[in-house]
């Protein structure tokens, strides 16, 4: 089967680019050839080329290479994605590595072996890959940071307990301190963690996540330390793992808690060798990440169960961050919504949109099970199905009213409630909750799920 990709032959030679097309058509989809190297601003502007096999002597009498790294530096500067490998004669060894410093991936001399051709146009190509998927990475986290991470000018509180989380946050962000936020579901812990990235003194490198509680056990190896091609069944080509795309910049594990008690060990070695081994590899390869975990797990309830390591839960908490939930900071409500709704306001085109006072009463009176997640898509709900110039509380469509009392004599209501009050009084701790209510941690855990706690 040949390989998706697009090549680009340029020589002047009609000889050199029947052999060399003959060749690589047989090994890919697309390849075109051209004797003009100026046609390179035609093809590359309209195409997307993922590779130039590039000649570096155009003129009769020119043997000085002047011209390939004219063009090659040419290449780099109108199609930087696109790899280039020189053509050149014995003589011009030395020329050719003055390119390789100029961006070019390799050199091959001519005449040229098929085998050492294919060979180093398959590695420039597999170059190409890993840099295009750092790169779509990269501008997939950039565009979810946008959205979602609070800027440092907007890590600011009225509650008294986020605006010591704030403080802490802001003093190890500047560090390579491994951290751990604990927390609820939706009080956003994820976007905290980008904003220690874009704090940091790797905010000009990748920021990673990796949703542990989404990654099957078996998947776990291949998605952290990646895989060789054919180490396994759908093995099909080499893979990083997400550990060496965070190299240098931020890795960070969501959901931690959820990472199977076998798989913890894996991970803790890694974290104290900084270094990976791709599955089907036996060399190892060296990682720089800086950790940043969160879960809304009992860590340390855990521990003392066997559930957790702690030599792992020591690795990972150098500075543990515990972020409050929306109902223990109501003084940010306002501060929130009125965010959020001029976020969707301007998403939406409603900006003569308005919130009204007493929406705000009523954001401010609801116990918020979601938290920050739950506000932030109530706001957005608000946005858009507004009718007329000001959004009222009616308009929010709050899930169980406005209140946090239970209703008249509802018994799943009052049961709900007791539950909050409980994790509330124990702030989350399930153990201490769980008997504090005469549940096991098992019974607790249902009516949590039961109702979305």
């Amino acid at each position: 089967m040949k390989k998706p990709y697009h090549i680009l032959i340029v020589d002047d030679d009609p000889d050199v680019l029947t052999s060399a097309r003959i060749l690589l058509k047989q090994h890919f989809q697309k390849v075109e050839t051209t004797e003009d190297p100026s046609d390179l601003n035609r093809i590359l502007s309209r195409k997307n080329i993922d590779l130039v096999l590039l000649d570096m002597n155009f003129r009769k009498g020119r043997n000085d290479g002047a011209e390939g790294i004219y063009w090659l530096k040419h290449i780099r500067e109108l199609s930087p994605s696109t790899q280039v490998v020189l053509m050149t004669a014995y003589g011009e060894v030395e020329l050719a590595v003055k390119a390789i410093k100029e961006g070019a991936f390799d050199f091959v001399l001519k005449p040229w072996t098929n085998e050492k051709l294919l060979a180093t146009i398959n590695n420039a190509l597999k170059l190409a890959r890993e840099q295009q998927k750092v790169a779509q990475l990269q501008h997939s986290n950039k565009q979810w940071e946008d959205q979602a991470a609070l800027k440092e000018e907007d890590l600011i509180s009225r509650s008294p307990s986020m605006t010591s989380v704030l403080e802490t946050l802001k003093k190890v962000a500047e560090t390579d301190a491994n951290i751990l936020l604990l927390g609820e579901n939706g009080t956003g812990k994820s976007a905290l963690a980008l904003s220690i990235h874009r704090m940091s003194m790797r905010k000009q490198e990748p920021f990673v996540t990796v949703d542990l509680g989404a990654i099957a056990p078996s998947l776990f190896e291949s998605e952290l330390f990646g895989h060789k091609k054919g180490a396994f069944t759908d093995a099909s080509e080499d893979k990083a793992g997400r550990f060496e795309s965070a190299h240098e910049g931020s890795l960070f594990l969501d959901e931690i808690g959820n990472l199977d008690l076998s798989l913890q060990s894996k991970l803790l070695n890694a974290l104290q060798t900084q270094e990976i081994r791709r599955v089907g590899e036996n060399q190892s390869r060296k990682v720089n990440v800086r950790l940043i975990c969160a879960t809304n797990s009992p860590l340390h309830d855990w521990v003392e169960e066997k559930r957790f390591r702690q030599d792992l839960l020591y690795r990972i908490n150098t500075v543990e961050i515990v972020v409050p939930p929306l109902r223990e900071r109501l003084e940010d409500i306002p501060l929130l919504a009125r965010k959020f709704f001029e976020r969707f306001c301007k998403k939406y085109n409603k900006e003569s949109l308005s919130l009204s006072i007493e929406a705000i009463d009523a954001l401010c009176e609801y116990h918020w099970p979601g938290n920050v997640r739950e506000l932030e898509h109530s706001m957005e709900r608000a946005v858009i199905l507004s009718a007329g110039k000001e959004v009222k509380s009616e308009d929010l469509q709050l899930r169980g009213g406005q209140a946090a009392k239970p209703a008249g004599l509802n018994l799943e209501e009052m049961e709900r409630h007791l539950v909050l009050q409980a994790l509330d009084k124990h702030r989350g701790n399930i153990s201490k909750a769980a008997k504090d209510l005469g549940l096991t941690r098992a019974a607790l855990y249902r009516r949590m799920e039961k109702y979305e706690l």
